[in-house]
């Protein structure tokens, strides 16, 4: 694909997230970041800017407008997300599943919006999904997943894993995977921290609400 054409897809996108913005997803006026495209980029930040490219739902939007802001923290964070998503040893079903669980915690609605079909695709049942995006604990989970949600939401709300949900997760999981787990969840905490102090908006709009 030409510079040209990926830079008018680009401004494309970043038309439509600022439409978003109009429609209830955030304060309206220009977005905190302006939308960044690959002719704009550093030369420090091109070569990151073009691997975001290959695997984004999003284009430079979402997470990576503003972590091209700092190029070398960003290409180290996309090198953690790579790991995260593409070589952890969680399961695809589970890794997804505790990416939805911050989305929700943090009403992100870019992490929501990417990782919510990704999570159907891998198997996660769909009444689990819209349970969680309710702000329930997901009635009809599988025992694994019960063992992610509470762990994760332990984790979370209450800064500490109890030593009953540990042992549970012990019991179907390995060091790795615990550790996995716990990295995945962290991390996607930093890219909604990004997503929410910068205002990035999922396309279309907003996709969840905030939880009461």
């Amino acid at each position: 694909m030409s510079r040209t054409v990926v830079a008018i897809l680009s401004s494309v996108l970043s038309i439509a997230l600022t439409t978003a913005f109009l429609h209830g997803q955030a304060p309206p006026g220009p977005k905190r970041f302006p939308q960044l495209t690959l002719d704009q980029l550093s030369e420090q930040a091109r070569p990151l800017g073009e691997e975001i490219m290959k695997i984004s739902s999003v284009g430079l939007a979402g997470p990576y407008n503003p972590m091209l802001r700092s190029p070398l923290m960003g290409d180290r964070l996309f090198r953690l997300l790579d790991y995260l998503r593409f070589n952890t040893t969680v399961p695809r079903r589970l890794n997804e599943f505790a990416i939805l669980i911050q989305a929700r915690l943090w009403t992100s609605q870019v992490e929501w919006y990417a990782h919510h079909p990704l999570a159907l695709k891998a198997g996660l049942a769909a009444s689990v999904a819209a349970d969680l995006k309710a702000g329930r604990r997901p009635a009809n989970m599988q025992a694994d997943e019960a063992v992610v949600y509470d762990f994760c939401m332990e984790l979370s709300t209450k800064h500490e894993v109890s030593d009953a949900t540990f042992a549970r997760a012990r019991e179907l999981f390995s060091d790795q995977q615990i550790v996995d787990l716990i990295a995945v969840s962290g991390t996607y905490v930093t890219v909604a921290m990004l997503l929410n102090a910068a205002q990035e908006p999922a396309p279309g709009g907003i996709v969840i609400e905030p939880l009461r």
